[in-house]
């Protein structure tokens, strides 16, 4: 499946985009998700990972999949034949990203649903943590990047949402995701506004 998470600067979200906050490194973390198809956006990926390290950021990795025989609920009767099932290279963590986070086996949050707020212990951890900011990258936008990014906010979380770090199959869909962020829920950032964050 292809993705799309670059835009052009004239991306039709831009309008939507009217406010601007960058992230506090003391009040903050990264929540990542993932799958095979972030590939193509592996290198902003592992600079948003670097960039979050630098700043003192904790990186929480997150994991989405069913265990064989699971039927996924109403999950899987939405994508039915397409449930990541544990064991396969879709449900697994790559490489680089692993490596690049420095985040233990039992660290990364498992999830079986799009947000991964939902039946996990996130939002303790990040109570406990002391953290007030979340800023999600990973795939796909418009699904798990979306919905864990609209339940952070509810929850009272101050949202960033990367726009280069994320993906979908779609621009279209990507671009409809980062309208409903600048609209409603989160400040948008890129691998550009983290590094002129960070260094001020």
């Amino acid at each position: 499946m292809a993705t799309q998470s670059s835009m052009p600067p004239s991306s039709s979200y831009k309008k939507f985009e009217i406010r601007k906050r960058l992230p506090d490194p003391k009040a903050a973390v990264l929540l990542n998700h993932f799958a095979t198809m972030a590939k193509p956006i592996l290198p902003a990926i592992t600079t948003t990972i670097t960039l979050c390290k630098g700043a003192g950021i904790p990186v929480i990795l997150t994991r989405h999949r069913h265990k064989p025989g699971d039927d996924g609920g109403v999950l899987g009767e939405w994508w039915f034949g397409d449930l990541i099932i544990d064991g396969t290279p879709e449900s697994e963590l790559i490489p680089e990203v692993v490596t690049a986070a420095a985040v233990k086996a039992e660290e990364v949050v498992e999830k079986n649903t799009y947000s991964a707020f939902q039946n996990t212990h996130l939002e303790e951890r990040l109570r406990e943590m002391g953290v007030k900011e979340v800023i999600v990258t990973g795939v796909m936008t418009n699904l798990c990047c979306e919905t864990t990014a609209r339940d952070a906010f509810v929850r009272g979380f101050r949202v960033f949402f990367s726009t280069d770090a994320t993906a979908t199959s779609s621009t279209e869909l990507h671009e409809a995701t980062l309208k409903n962020m600048a609209y409603g829920f989160a400040y948008l950032v890129d691998c550009q506004r983290l590094v002129n964050a960070f260094s001020a």
